[in-house]
């Protein structure tokens, strides 16, 4: 990170945490949920990436009709003649 700014520190606590500057979470879009992988080179540099985890696995993915009457038959798929999956239980 090639800049003019003044380094940002941070102290490592008793139990291993740290805390990211508010200036490097707005500059990098650090939220909550995030995860940080850290890297070491050959030469000892350490680096950090952002790896986004904001959202469940399958927030991207389209429902896909499973078909009957509505969302909810999904759940009966193949059981709707058995008694354990009725709905006047």
């Amino acid at each position: 990170m090639a800049t003019d700014e003044a380094p940002e520190e941070t102290k490592v606590s008793d139990r291993g945490m740290v805390t990211i500057p508010a200036s490097l979470r707005r500059r990098f879009d650090i939220e909550a949920g995030d995860k940080l992988r850290w890297a070491v080179d050959d030469e000892g540099t350490l680096s950090v990436e952002v790896v986004k985890q904001r959202y469940g696995a399958f927030d991207d993915f389209e429902p896909v009709s499973m078909g009957g009457d509505g969302p909810e038959t999904h759940d009966l798929a193949g059981h709707e003649d058995d008694p354990a999956f009725s709905e006047t239980n």
